[in-house]
């Protein structure tokens, strides 16, 4: 103990530069984030304060994973689980033919399409991303699409559940920041289509500018029999869609309750497709139960982490730095959201949410912005961490079903445009708050 008891004499400021360092550290070495925050909660638990406030860590990680509302994660995880072992989400892109049409850049706009409706109905990125890379990029190679834009559109609209309610990302942070799930996914719906009409606007003008990069549809048009049959692959995503978030929006349901009616819904949907087999639902619940693993670890870890530090002083010592940087709140704002981007660089966006929003949010309240708008600027900034370099996660999704001719550098060159379009999507939301709201 005598080697623990030295760090309460460093000081807060110098304690927390320790923690950080040990961070990351722990980190490069490859070792989980989940297991490398706890592991620092422990020593600076010990250190600062002693073996007596080892209970205070088990207090936290019961307050986090306690809360009704995490239910509806594995709710939401598992509707994704579904989809990508059913053929609704190849249905559906066939559908969204009757959308995009003899357009110039109608396949990348009917990718988009999806990807909202994929979005909607289970709010996680990574099946996204592979079902649209396994169905939509082989389509527009083959039809000759330039190869930049086709990677950009299939990773960009995949990773639109992270805006676009039913979010996890949503979910996450109404957790943290103590304040409405259901709020929350009012506030994002219109941020979230905003950012997929940014998508559609850069593939038309793509298309203008140079025809070779996204031509159009040729062949004879769909005959009435077969827009009618198109259309019978629209009906079930748009039931489970209204079912969810009409239950929702229309306070008939609160979140955990809409996600255990879109669970049924899925499940509903594979039976009348004729694609329900028990395999298929064990095979999706192993899957929900490896990923929901993962947040509640990284979450427990985190909790500990942020409540020891909370003790230590460290939260009111980062927000006088932060605070100190300027008189004006928006100039605060941005800082938060350069640290957030560097964060999401390197770090699971799970983890970004639980050690840094109880720092942010009582900042951002203090300063007079409201704490539900702030959710969604935080997930539009969550948004770049997903395709950003060196570890977009986006990216790799795509890698593990791309042809093995496009390389992670070629996948990561396709998407600064759509980062840029994400960046451009956060400014106007900063300028313009009132978009986050219905």
């Amino acid at each position: 103990m005598e080697i623990f008891g030295s760090l309460q004499g460093l000081g807060v400021g110098p304690a927390t530069l320790l923690m950080f360092a040990m961070l990351l550290v722990l980190l490069v070495t490859g070792i989980p984030l989940a297991f490398v925050t706890l592991l620092v909660a422990l020593v600076f638990a010990l250190g600062w304060f002693g073996p007596m406030a080892v209970p205070l860590i088990t207090s936290r990680v019961y307050s986090f994973v306690g809360s009704f509302v995490f239910v509806s994660v594995p709710m939401f995880v598992l509707m994704a689980a579904i989809l990508d072992r059913s053929g609704i989400a190849r249905d559906l892109f066939d559908a969204m033919r009757l959308v995009g049409g003899r357009l110039r850049g109608g396949v990348a706009i009917q990718t988009i399409f999806v990807a909202v409706i994929l979005a909607a109905m289970s709010g996680i990125i990574g099946g996204e991303v592979v079902l649209l890379g396994l169905i939509a990029l082989p389509q527009m190679l083959r039809l000759g699409y330039d190869r930049n834009l086709a990677i950009g559109v299939v990773c960009a609209g995949g990773a639109l559940g992270t805006m676009v309610p039913p979010s996890i990302v949503l979910i996450i942070y109404g957790l943290t920041a103590n304040v409405s799930v259901g709020d929350l996914f009012q506030a994002a719906l219109i941020p979230g289509l905003m950012l997929a009409g940014f998508y559609v606007a850069y593939v038309l003008i793509r298309a203008w500018l140079d025809p070779k990069a996204a031509p159009a549809l040729t062949g004879p048009a769909p005959s009435t029999s077969e827009k009618l049959r198109l259309l019978r692959g629209l009906v079930l995503p748009i039931l489970v869609v209204i079912a969810v978030l009409g239950s929702i929006y229309g306070g008939i349901a609160s979140v955990t309750e809409a996600s255990a009616v879109g669970v049924a819904g899925v499940i509903l949907s594979t039976v009348v497709r004729g694609e329900f087999t028990f395999t298929l639902l064990k095979d999706a619940a192993l899957q929900t139960l490896q990923t929901v693993g993962m947040i509640v670890w990284i979450g427990i870890g985190a909790s500990a982490l942020v409540g020891v530090f909370n003790l230590m002083g460290g939260i009111d010592f980062v927000s006088a730095l932060i605070t100190g940087v300027s008189d004006n709140p928006h100039v605060i704002l941005i800082f938060m959201m350069v640290i957030l981007f560097v964060l999401g660089m390197f770090l699971d966006w799970v983890g970004i949410a639980l050690l840094t929003m109880p720092i942010f949010v009582p900042i951002i309240t203090d300063l007079g912005f409201d704490p539900v708008w702030f959710g969604v600027v935080f997930c539009m900034n969550m948004q770049v961490s997903f395709l950003s370099p060196p570890f977009g996660p986006a990216a790799f999704y795509l890698k593990s079903v791309a042809p093995p001719d496009i390389s992670l550098g070629d996948i990561f060159r396709s998407l600064l445009p759509f980062i840029a379009l994400q960046v451009l999507a956060l400014a106007v939301l900063i300028a313009f708050p009132g978009i986050a709201w219905l």
